[in-house]
């Protein structure tokens, strides 16, 4: 085998065997389980991103209700009036809480997924951009970025364009995106960046793995049927690229001999 990219264990667990046979077995895995589980870690992805000196939400970080139980004081109003809650682990908006505003909405929050860390966050107010949030989901492929704008009440994506990132000075986008692509050293993945009225962009959602590949032409909130077809290409051209590079290994050694 000379690629592989795990896209079920995380869901079911009957394909774990295949996903730990193929880390002896395949040339190359792409979004490598030990990489994979500590990016879905959102506490300890959250202290790397802050360290590189990426923008987030202020954020406060509470340890396990199970361990925990018991709040040590909170200072709430740095948070504003509402703030979010989300467990560190989990995707799909699991236990995420939009409209947090009390200590009891807190300790709820905990007391439904006891084992896991916890987030409070501040709410994000994106800026207007052409009568739209500036609110995007940018997807990175095998060192390919490709930007979208999303809307994070309908979900919906929508393509950036190049006269776009021009025009509203998007430019930033990219090299955030790379420097997650290097914190969490995964090869797919998506993030959440948000655009303030004071044009400071924002990390909202660190690193979202494995990401949604429904196509828009097939689901409302899937993804531009281009930027599927892109990504597939890319990750073609990487087991190619893997293939052709075992040939050349090959046919040295016996060159050699």
């Amino acid at each position: 085998m000379h690629v592989f990219l795990d896209r079920a264990s995380d869901t079911n667990a009957h394909f774990l065997p295949v996903s730990h046979w193929a880390e002896t077995h395949a040339d190359e895995t792409l979004n490598p389980r030990d990489a994979a589980l500590r990016a879905c870690d959102k506490v300890h992805l959250h202290r790397l991103v802050t360290h590189a000196g990426l923008q987030t939400p202020y954020t406060l970080t509470l340890p396990p209700y199970a361990t925990h139980p018991d709040l040590q004081p909170l200072d709430l109003q740095l948070l504003g009036s509402y703030f979010i809650l989300k467990p560190a682990h989990g995707g799909g908006s699991q236990g995420v809480i939009l409209n947090a505003c009390t200590l009891d909405d807190i300790q709820r929050a905990r007391q439904a997924f006891p084992a896991d860390a916890y987030l409070l966050q501040t709410t994000i107010t994106p800026a207007e951009l052409g009568k739209q949030p500036a609110w995007f989901r940018v997807l990175y492929c095998c060192g390919a970025i490709f930007l979208c704008w999303w809307h994070p009440k309908t979900h919906v994506y929508l393509r950036v364009s190049a006269e776009e990132v021009k025009s509203y000075h998007l430019q930033s986008l990219y090299p955030i995106t790379a420097s997650l692509a290097s914190i969490c050293r995964l090869d797919l993945f998506s993030t959440e960046i948000a655009l303030t009225a004071e044009h400071s962009f924002v990390v909202v959602d660190y690193v979202n793995d494995p990401i949604d590949l429904r196509l828009k032409s097939l689901a409302v909130d899937g993804v531009p049927d281009e930027i599927v077809r892109q990504i597939t290409e890319a990750l073609a051209l990487r087991a190619a690229n893997q293939a052709e590079s075992n040939i050349e290994d090959q046919l040295t050694v016996k060159y050699f001999e």
